[in-house]
């Protein structure tokens, strides 16, 4: 089923991300003012911030780059807490492939990993459900768990809540990086389907599929069907579907050349992603029509009463993964990738003033 249809202006005072407590403008305003501190470490050894993962040239080792990535699971969390069972070995692969997905933005290859699970008393089969996740994931994505850090912090987290986050290291050659500099007008953008939500959005989703953090009742509310779904899932396994890797989907496609430019769809959805990869004299043009959305973001979209411009601001609204490609690597790439789509296309910036996606608001 497909959302992405022309503005509804009925939609226009739906829910929004501020409501559920979170504000993408203030983070993004916090991020702005610690980038030049944090660019004053930097030194001539360390590329800029601002992309999907952090680069690092290594002193006596020629043209070879570090890229590291740290992030976490964030409220998606809380779907394990009350679902409980399998959901906590989910939530370790899910912070694997968050992060193997942000260094494979530059074309980084993961190499090490390293999980932080802290709790106040810590619950050993839950301990193992969830880095036995990460060991999982880490073996999928062709990397080592090197360690990390369990702490049992008493009176910091309520009875049965965790937190969990991980760091990765990869690397890539000077002359493969991918950081969009190479991207043009008239290159191809192209889609990979997410599985649903990823790792983002669940402050917002909680709210508007109506948990409150009653356990017995919530539990009750995400047994229920996903209304208008088609493979019988209940409202809670939609919500849980894992966060998809592309390493292996991309890595062979990076590895001949054919990509310049990539995105991973995280939190700021579509909107705020995909100029991190973009020259400044570039902007994407999209057509959400060319794409399915999954069942579940029709769910949270028509519920919420969401305008065209939060639901991708907040969500991937079904694209977890970009890539552009010259218009003459398009057919190659896209029978390499057979659930791939085509989705855009990336044209001149005409003005300053000129939003770096277009399509994907009123």
């Amino acid at each position: 089923m497909n959302t992405n249809g022309p503005c509804n202006t009925d939609q226009a005072t739906g829910v929004t991300y501020r409501d559920a407590g979170v504000d993408i403008d203030t983070k993004m305003t916090a991020v702005e003012q610690i980038k030049a501190r944090a660019a004053s470490t930097l030194g001539d050894t360390a590329g800029p911030i601002g992309h999907f993962g952090g680069t690092y040239r290594m002193p006596g080792a020629p043209g070879q780059i570090l890229v590291a990535s740290a992030d976490g699971v964030g409220t998606k969390l809380r779907l394990a807490f009350t679902v409980g069972g399998a959901a906590h070995a989910r939530m370790g692969e899910d912070i694997v492939n968050h992060c193997a997905n942000d260094i494979l933005a530059l074309g980084a290859r993961p190499h090490f990993f390293l999980d932080y699970f802290a709790t106040g008393q810590l619950d050993p089969e839950v301990v193992a459900s969830v880095v036995g996740g990460v060991a999982d994931a880490c073996a999928a994505n062709g990397m080592a768990l090197l360690g990390g850090e369990t702490a049992e912090m008493p009176d910091m987290y309520a009875a049965g809540e965790y937190d969990l986050a991980g760091f990765i290291v990869g690397s890539v050659m000077d002359s493969d990086i991918v950081d969009g500099s190479a991207v043009q007008p008239d290159d191809v953008v192209i889609g990979l389907p997410s599985t649903g939500l990823h790792t983002n959005g669940y402050s917002l989703a909680r709210k508007i599929v109506g948990m409150t953090g009653d356990l017995p009742r919530d539990r009750e509310l995400l047994a229920q069907p996903l209304p208008g779904g088609g493979n019988g899932e209940s409202i809670g396994e939609s919500l849980l579907a894992p966060h998809r890797s592309y390493v292996g989907d991309v890595m062979p496609l990076l590895e001949d050349g054919l990509v310049r430019g990539m995105a991973h769809i995280t939190g700021g959805g579509l909107s705020d992603n995909l100029p991190r990869t973009l020259p400044h004299d570039c902007i994407a043009r999209l057509d959400p029509m060319a794409w399915d959305t999954p069942f579940i973001f029709d769910h949270l979209v028509n519920v919420g009463q969401m305008s065209i411009a939060e639901r991708y601001r907040v969500f991937n609204m079904g694209v977890g993964f970009v890539l552009i490609v010259a218009p003459e690597s398009a057919d190659e790439v896209m029978s390499r990738l057979p659930e791939g789509r085509l989705i855009g296309q990336i044209i001149p910036r005409v003005t300053s003033d000129e939003s770096a996606v277009q399509g994907l608001s009123c």
